[in-house]
């Protein structure tokens, strides 16, 4: 039996044992109400009456007791009560900000999207606005929530569209308090005691990333051109005052929310396997799309269409279409060159489904079946993201370090396999495969990476994706010479087993080349 007829036997019986292993299930999302322009809704109110979409003007999106899709108002409430009592200090409050309009040039903005953390505790889409949180002993949840925001403003709401305003704001999430954004640094500094310990998004340090402080600058202006005392008065000088006195007393709210943010709830657990579904589905359809002489713009811009068609609000992340010798450039985001026959194009895209991202990556072939070398690179790498994927189970008890060694030895041994080389080694993997295997996600693609030593846990979403990536190097058989190949699912671990949430797009080499030949039923669109 020749190399490539023994590699597809072994890849058909993996195929089998792969499917019963992870439990595979597709969870298809309803059909997209925009797809379907005869469907009687509920009357809405126009134009809605808040800063964000209500069961009242949008019932297709939100469902009484909803805050935002899917998510009600009692999964916030919790949330927050969850931090507070994780919490140990008596005397603490938590700081987080929400995000600022961001600018292209001039006037022109961009689509505005709010930060992570601030949306989780809240489920608040208006930008310029602040949460704290203070411990209370005789309130009834043992800690008391203020909500810094816009108030109403006629004019402003003519040009811009309605805002909630403060009263509203106090139901719509339940809140026990909101007050007018240009009262929050007067607030936060009544606030703190010199034994307050502070948790907060902008914590002051020398070593904050970039974007932290340009998040942290945005709001000082912010706050120093609408405060009536002067630039004193700001957020960046309460806590830098505060830092100053006692830098131990401040400190980064992000490790704490991290650790609710870790486990997915059910109704989180939902919202990512529809969003995983949409991309799933949109990789699918992209590939019966592909052809020779389209460019990777194209095909770009068709997976988008199709997930905007599906509901989503915008992509997950700047999508990856890259042709041929493309394809080793890890993050190839140009995505301007044309497709050519007999090449592969690996396609890292996902969208992102009302607040939470899914990410997604498949290779294959733009004239619809695999030739000899890119068939067995890619049954490797297949091989090695399902060995990868079946430890993926708490009662493993494995990190994502040490599911990143075990995808090492994995694809050394399916590509020992291969006539790649005559002599491979731990040190080819590295160069073959030269990014980790994997990452925690959910409202973020890429959430805290503080996570990897820690052993997987059910309700965890994380992404395997394993890769390979052969240089034009005489080390390597000449015919392997600038292929690519990704392969990535998301899974949701649970105690014995797993759930591959992108079942949707298709993965095996046969299912591939069917749907890229129009053989198993799928449409482009």
């Amino acid at each position: 039996m020749s190399t490539g007829s023994l590699r597809r036997s072994i890849g058909n019986l993996c195929r089998q044992s792969y499917q019963a292993q992870l439990h595979v299930r597709s969870y298809s999302a309803s059909p997209s109400l925009r797809t379907q322009p005869r469907t009687k809704l509920a009357s809405s109110i126009k134009p809605a009456q808040l800063g964000q979409p209500s069961h009242l003007s949008h019932p297709h999106l939100i469902k009484p007791g909803e805050i935002t899709p899917g998510i009600t108002k009692e999964e916030y409430v919790s949330r927050r009560k969850k931090l507070m009592d994780s919490i140990p200090e008596d005397d603490a409050i938590v700081v987080c900000l929400a995000g600022n309009i961001k600018y292209v040039s001039g006037e022109i903005f961009y689509k505005f999207r709010q930060v992570s953390d601030f949306w989780y505790l809240t489920g608040f889409q208006e930008p310029d606005a602040a949460l704290i949180l203070r411990k209370s002993p005789s309130s009834p949840n043992g800690y008391i929530s203020t909500l810094f925001t816009r108030p109403k403003d006629a004019y402003q709401e003519l040009w811009n569209g309605p805002r909630t305003g403060l009263s509203s704001s106090i139901s719509l999430l339940g809140m026990d308090e909101a007050e007018d954004i240009q009262n929050f640094p007067f607030y936060l500094r009544s606030s703190i005691s010199s034994d307050t310990v502070v948790y907060t998004s902008d914590p002051p340090n020398q070593n904050r990333s970039n974007q932290s402080r340009s998040r942290q600058r945005s709001w000082a202006s912010y706050f120093r051109n609408n405060s009536k005392s002067g630039s004193s008065d700001t957020y960046d000088g309460v806590i830098s005052k505060a830092y100053d006195k006692s830098p131990s007393s401040i400190r980064p709210l992000a490790t704490r929310v991290f650790q609710l943010r870790y486990i997915k709830s059910p109704a989180e657990q939902r919202l990512m396997r529809m969003a995983a579904d949409i991309s799933g589905t949109a990789h699918a359809k992209t590939m019966r799309f592909t052809e020779p002489g389209r460019s990777e713009a194209d095909l770009g811009a068709h997976f988008e269409y199709l997930c905007a068609l599906e509901g989503s609000e915008r992509p997950a992340y700047v999508p990856v279409v890259a042709s041929g010798p493309n394809a080793l450039i890890i993050h190839y985001t140009a995505n301007d060159q044309v497709l050519e026959d007999g090449e592969m194009v690996l396609v890292d895209a996902g969208c992102e489904l009302h607040g939470y991202a899914s990410d997604i990556t498949r290779t294959w072939p733009v004239s619809g079946k695999f030739t000899e070398p890119q068939r067995d690179l890619y049954q490797a790498v297949l091989n090695t993201l399902k060995s990868c994927t079946v430890l993926c189970t708490e009662n493993n008890g494995i990190s994502l370090y040490d599911l990143h060694r075990k995808s090492c030895e994995f694809l050394l041994r399916e590509l020992r396999q291969t006539t790649l080389s005559q002599s491979l080694d731990l040190k080819d993997i590295d160069r073959l495969y030269p990014h980790f295997v994997s990452h925690p996600i959910g409202i973020d693609l890429h959430e805290s990476s503080e996570g990897r030593s820690k052993n997987l846990v059910s309700g965890q979403v994380i992404t395997v994706e394993p890769g390979v990536y052969v240089p034009p190097d005489n080390a390597f058989s000449k015919h392997f010479h600038n292929i690519g190949i990704r392969l990535e699912d998301e899974v949701l671990v649970q105690e014995d087993h797993c759930i591959r949430l992108t079942a949707n797009a298709p993965l095996e080499i046969a299912d591939v080349e069917g749907t890229c030949q129009g053989l198993l039923g799928i449409g482009p669109y």
